[in-house]
């Protein structure tokens, strides 16, 4: 299983970006997937979650309002459009699947992960 990210790059604050997660080697009909991000110097973060069983999303409250998560199983696909962007959001955004269901927000409870994709708020 492969995760491809892109979408990344410079915004100004206040601006929107759409991330893309491209998957192959398997149908992600039964997968959860999550996005975290990394700020520079600090560790990894959750930032949403989409579920296979019913399609539940959640999200941190540091992002709730602004981020949306969506799946597209038929072209094997995973999105995340954040809005409102802030200095704050600026990180390497990872997209991540799990081989099982439930609202998994800890890095460790995946089993594969993109390469990453950066995210720049500035002005």
């Amino acid at each position: 299983v492969q995760l491809q990210a892109s979408g990344g790059g410079l915004v100004q604050p206040g601006g929107s970006l759409r991330l893309s997660c491209a998957v192959s080697g398997t149908i992600i009909n039964t997968y959860t997937f999550g996005w975290f991000r990394q700020a520079p110097g600090k560790g990894r973060e959750f930032v949403a979650v989409i579920t296979w069983t019913d399609i539940t999303t959640y999200y941190p409250d540091s992002v709730k309002g602004r981020f949306t998560v969506s799946r597209d199983n038929a072209a094997n696909m995973v999105y995340l459009l954040m809005d409102s962007l802030r200095p704050e959001d600026t990180a390497v955004y990872y997209c991540a699947a799990a081989q099982k269901g439930g609202i998994l927000i800890l890095d460790d409870e995946y089993d594969y992960w993109g390469q990453g994709t950066l995210v720049t708020v500035s002005s």
